[in-house]
């Protein structure tokens, strides 16, 4: 087995179930310097373990690897992530709204971000990287934000296109925290609520609702904000009047985000069917903050084929130009 290959699928697979991002990040840095090794420097163990970068789990995977077998390590993950999560529905999904790199919170460069997604097929990912308010999560100033777009823009090939777009903070009365001439630039814009989770349900309402009424918001990201499991604990949902919301998203044609984080499993079943039958558009979204966790799509794609949402009532399940389509033509803001 290539060693390359062998701890890039560790590093995703440690990704994808949310482990610790130093494991994560030490199987990719070996992976790096694996691949800028030649076949004699790779079967030296003297020099391997000499090597910067390579420890003693990132050297068993490569002997391993060398001697023809699947690395234990690589084996056992595959043997955790078990579980079969698939269904119809994902594989109409042709895209993201909803990722992050190491510009913000992510734990890994724009390019291996983009390059994970087109291997997981995807047409199109949204980059959206915090906004400054979030300063715990490296939120990009306007300058930064700008100077992004280059990167991004240089990332796109033939059959797939990295979107320039922002996770914006909501603030308290609904404001959205980004220069709004520049929020007018952007491809996609996801708007979520990261502070003051506990306000109560009245001013809550209407700052959600101010921010989909904005003019400015495409999504409305994990809309409850809170987590069922996982290594931060868990938190409770924010309390708001979900149909004054969701009335308001769909009003405004604000698409009411799936996130397919296992420790979110925001909206809550409930308000996915209360959305539904408010009319919402929804919009199923890894909220990646590493390559392996794109791959999380699956698990939001269940819960909304568990839902009964229609394929058609999905965004991502749209080509990227009707997709385009609706984010230009529903905004003034654009153009």
């Amino acid at each position: 087995m290539d060693p390359h290959a062998a701890l890039s699928e560790i590093a995703g697979l440690l990704e994808r179930e949310r482990s610790s991002r130093y494991k994560s990040k030490a199987f990719r840095a070996a992976a790096e310097v694996v691949a800028g090794l030649s076949e004699a420097e790779l079967d030296d163990v003297a020099l391997l373990r000499r090597t910067k970068g390579i420890g003693e789990s990132t050297l068993a995977v490569i002997l391993q690897a060398r001697a023809g077998a699947v690395p234990d390590y690589l084996a056992d993950l595959r043997a955790r992530a078990g579980g079969d999560v698939s269904s119809r529905l994902r594989g109409l999904l042709r895209g993201d709204l909803h990722s992050h790199s190491d510009w913000s919170d992510g734990l890994t460069p724009i390019p291996l971000m983009a390059e994970a997604a087109r291997e997981l097929g995807h047409e199109y990912l949204a980059l959206t990287d915090h906004s400054p308010r979030l300063r715990v999560a490296n939120g990009l100033s306007a300058e930064r934000l700008r100077a992004q777009r280059e990167v991004v823009r240089a990332l796109g090939t033939e059959g797939f296109t990295l979107l320039w777009g922002i996770e914006v903070d909501v603030l308290d009365h609904g404001e959205l925290d980004q220069d709004i001439e520049l929020l007018a630039e952007l491809d996609v814009v996801v708007a979520s609520v990261h502070s003051k989770l506990r306000m109560e349900s009245g001013p809550m309402t209407r700052r959600m609702i101010a921010a989909v009424s904005s003019g400015r918001a495409d999504v409305l990201g994990h809309v409850t904000g809170r987590l069922v499991e996982g290594a931060r604990g868990t938190r409770p949902a924010s309390a708001f009047d979900a149909a004054a919301v969701f009335a308001a998203c769909a009003a405004h044609d604000v698409a009411v985000e799936i996130n397919s984080r296992p420790e979110r499993q925001d909206p809550p079943d409930d308000l996915i069917a209360l959305a539904l039958e408010a009319g919402c558009l929804f919009s199923i979204d890894s909220d990646a903050h590493a390559p392996g966790q794109l791959s999380l799509l699956d698990h939001g794609a269940r819960r909304a084929e568990d839902a009964g949402i229609p394929a058609e009532r999905i965004v991502t399940t749209w080509s990227l130009p009707r997709l385009r389509e609706w984010i230009g033509g529903r905004r003034p803001r654009r153009g």
